[in-house]
């Protein structure tokens, strides 16, 4: 196998990001008459779609307690809706179903999905809350639930499906895309530039101008070979600063597929229904012998979905790399908790399906393990980092927000272009330092 030996810009990864990367800037290129896709090269070490973005649950929303997040979805939602049938979307909307605890910042959200034109519905009170779910769903019995924010944009795509029809789009448009490469190193220049001038692979060098990082949870291994910092200073509220936090750490997301048809789960229509997203403060029991299993606020995800044959669903996630272990690892090796659905995970998230619609009672022998979730690798707070380093690399870090985000990819080639982008300005490294952190929601979710 024989790859070009010189690339104007060489992007690093075949999912979400780096293919809409090179979609938007090859589009960019031939507008402004400065080249077009043969000057771009996607390279990945497995195939297009073979990592996170290849299993992500593919759910698209805009409940962020954070005003940048929310700003950046509403962007990335109007690029989904661009071309629902490349993209294999369903955009059936998103409802956000929680306890009172979280009353007040779901109240926030809604005010400033209104004030951006964002379309939702806000549901507050016990009883109100309880007869709008029924109305949906005769079966609904969720408890401890008092509020409902019904986003009516939002659902959900067919995960490696998207990435497939990504890789058309920026095929059609001159992109080269190269799989099974391996990137062992970058080149640097000499002297007062720290600008990367190759990208050295297991099937050779690549001289480049411009670097591209987009490779979602091997994001570290690639910092680490380009010397970039390990750990970062944080300034607090009072403006003191907290030195030696770990740049990069690892998260694990369970998800599965009860097996049943996917239309068991639809509304008292028949009609499609939005994906669920529980937080509630009420005791969690097994649907299998009654056994408690949550006492502390907990959340689940779910939808019908074809493409995983049954409803397919998450919960919350565990950390499974503590700071001491500030190490790279491979997200998807043979190792990889992705692999490892454990029975407590089937038990709580079955018997929290259950929970919510009577439908799902005594189904829990009918939980699949699925190739779902996996490692992601987070940042210090939890959210992206979109910035350029080593004078020609930007690095896509998502943290874990990726697949959502099908617009972040157009941003990046814009600011590739000479374009800065004020929707990417929260997401600079140089927030930790400056203390210009996203404010932190009461969802149990470490990204919510």
């Amino acid at each position: 196998m024989s790859i070009p030996k010189h690339a104007k810009y060489v992007i690093v990864g075949a999912g979400i990001h780096g293919l809409s990367t090179a979609w938007k800037l090859s589009e960019i290129l031939q507008s402004q008459g400065k080249g077009d896709g043969n000057d771009i090269l996607v390279i990945d070490k497995s195939g297009v779609a073979a990592g996170a973005s290849g299993i992500a649950c593919g759910v698209v929303r805009n409940n962020y307690f954070q005003p940048a997040m929310r700003e950046l979805m509403a962007h990335s939602v109007d690029v989904w809706d661009s071309d629902i049938e490349t993209f294999h979307y369903h955009p059936v909307g998103y409802m956000q179903i929680s306890h009172e605890g979280m009353h007040e910042d779901i109240v926030s959200i809604y005010e400033q999905q209104k004030a951006i034109g964002y379309e939702s519905e806000l549901i507050e009170g016990a009883d109100k809350s309880m007869e709008y779910m029924k109305g949906m769903f005769s079966d609904w019995r969720a408890q401890g639930i008092t509020s409902v924010l019904h986003e009516k944009r939002g659902g959900f795509a067919n995960n490696k499906a998207a990435i497939l029809g990504l890789e058309k789009k920026a095929r059609a448009v001159g992109v080269r895309i190269e799989t099974g490469v391996t990137v062992t190193g970058f080149k640097g220049a000499n002297g007062a530039s720290s600008a990367i001038t190759a990208v050295e692979t297991d099937k050779g060098s690549i001289e480049c101008e411009h670097v591209v990082i987009a490779a979602g949870p091997w994001v570290k291994t690639l910092w680490d070979m380009m010397d970039l910092p390990k750990e970062v200073s944080i300034k607090g509220a009072q403006g003191e600063m907290h030195s030696g936090i770990p740049t990069w750490r690892y998260w694990c997301l369970e998800e599965g597929v009860l097996g049943v048809d996917p239309s068991l789960q639809k509304t008292n229509s028949g009609g499609p229904p939005p994906v669920i997203h529980v937080d509630t403060d009420a005791p969690l029991l097994s649907d299998k012998d009654g056994k408690l299993l949550r006492e502390e606020p907990w959340g689940i995800y779910y939808k019908p979905d074809t493409h995983f044959g049954g409803i397919q669903g998450g919960a919350m996630p565990y950390e499974v790399l503590t700071p001491a272990d500030n190490v790279a690892i491979d997200p998807y090796g043979p190792d990889s908790p992705e692999f490892i659905v454990g029975e407590d995970f089937a038990n709580m998230w079955t018997s929290a399906l259950a929970f919510c619609q009577e439908r799902f009672s005594g189904k829990g022998n009918l939980f699949k393990k699925e190739p779902s979730g996996g490692l992601g690798c987070f940042t210090p707070d939890s959210f992206p980092v979109f910035d350029q380093f080593r004078e020609n690399v930007y690095v896509i870090a998502d943290s874990n927000h990726g697949y959502k985000m099908l617009g972040v990819g157009h941003l990046v080639a814009a600011e590739l272009a000479g374009e800065k982008q004020s929707l990417l300005e929260p997401f600079r490294f140089s927030r930790y330092e400056l203390g210009q952190l996203h404010p932190i929601s009461n969802s149990p979710y470490p990204w919510s």
